[in-house]
């Protein structure tokens, strides 16, 4: 064996001995521990009841009905807002109308039971139907509900009354003429915290 092969021999030898010897010397203490977390989302659950808005048949000029809704918060969350998108549509029965039946229903909504005069917001339905979610939660539904909501666990009425009105002009083109109206309450959360 020349001497170039007995010194890279010797050469791998001295490397390998100080790579087992380095390894053992990394021997040292050592410890772990485990820790879980769970992250469970709460729920909004809002009720209206009852779930059926108006149900009128021989509606004429003048006519009045008051609806109360009840408001129920079934979920886990406070509902800070309630939010109210109104959508409807006309039938035309004789195909003669000139003007939109739901600009002749007044809409009042009230503050409760006990005070049907106290009329919080008054509008139209077809200005109800224009207007955001928001802006019928700004001026109708917080007035009522308060500030703070629908705390979870908790429910509250919402009473409105709607009003054929009587403009004393013809309206003779809502003859037979229905109107199917569809409100959306929508619950929206509290602002999150810090845990």
């Amino acid at each position: 064996m020349g001497i170039k092969k007995k010194l890279g021999m010797s050469i791998a030898t001295a490397a390998l001995g100080l790579s087992l010897v380095g390894g053992g010397t990394f021997a040292y203490f050592s410890d772990s521990e485990v820790t879980n977390s769970t992250f469970a989302a709460g729920t909004l659950d809002l009720t209206a009841e009852p779930t059926e808005i108006i149900n009128i048949d021989n509606l004429k000029p003048g006519d009045q009905m008051i609806r109360t809704f009840e408001l129920q918060n079934n979920g886990s969350l406070d509902i800070a807002r309630v939010l109210l998108d109104t959508d409807y549509s006309v039938i035309d029965a004789n195909d003669d109308n000139t003007e939109d039946f739901g600009e002749h229903i007044k809409v009042e909504f009230l503050m409760n039971l006990d005070k049907f005069d106290e009329v919080v917001y008054e509008t139209t339905l077809a200005d109800l139907k224009s207007m955001t979610p928001e802006a019928v939660a700004e001026s109708a539904i917080i007035p009522i509900l308060g500030e703070e909501g629908l705390p979870s666990g908790t429910l509250d009425d919402l009473s409105v009354k709607f009003v054929f009105v009587d403009n004393g002009e013809d309206q003779n083109q809502f003859q037979g003429d229905s109107l199917e109206l569809e409100w959306t309450f929508n619950a929206q959360q509290t602002d999150g915290e810090q845990n």
